[in-house]
């Protein structure tokens, strides 16, 4: 079968860009599946909050940047990155080179870590807010629970954890399930 019979065999979401191969792979493998597994969990606050203020595209094409630059996406060495760590990261032209924001990487991964030791699991920590279930939800950009999330997130010490950005995780791991009503997966 071509590429593009591929891209448009099944009905999507209306925001999939189908001309991205890396973007249609993302919402059919990935996007509003729930994840329990920490290190997915810690790739996927990671690249949200480098997200703030851009496209999600934009950040999935520099994906796979990010994971080198970011050691894999090993939450242990992200907390433990130091200046020299951050100045390298802000020469990389493959990532968004947003200063605070990865200065916000560095010290989200330590919240993270401070957050998995007193629940465990950020994963415990993350569905109790729901008390293990999905929720659907569609068309909407924030919510009640995406602001508590996000409060409780910043009342922690994380940066760029706003409600829209948390409501965007939130769907990236399956928290909350958008998939459109039209969608194959909705």
């Amino acid at each position: 079968m071509p590429n593009n019979a591929l891209k448009t065999a099944r009905p999507r979401c209306s925001w999939v860009n189908l001309q991205n191969p890396l973007y249609v792979k993302y919402h059919d493998r990935e996007w509003g599946r729930p994840v329990h597994d920490d290190h997915k969990l810690f790739e996927m606050l990671l690249l949200e909050s480098f997200q703030a203020g851009l496209s999600w595209e934009t950040v999935l094409n520099k994906r796979e940047a990010f994971k080198q630059a970011f050691a894999e996406f090993d939450v242990a060495k992200v907390a433990n990155f130091n200046d020299e760590d951050c100045q390298r990261l802000q020469q990389n032209p493959g990532i968004i080179r947003h200063r605070l924001k990865i200065r916000a990487a560095v010290s989200n991964a330590q919240v993270f870590m401070a957050i998995q030791q007193e629940w465990g699991t950020f994963s415990k920590y993350l569905w109790h807010w729901t008390d293990g279930k999905t929720i659907q939800e569609i068309g909407a950009t924030k919510s009640k629970l995406s602001d508590d999330i996000a409060k409780d997130l910043k009342k922690r010490g994380m940066k760029f954890v706003g409600t829209t950005t948390i409501y965007a995780y939130l769907q990236a791991v399956g928290v909350i399930n958008s998939h459109e009503d039209s969608c194959w997966l909705g």
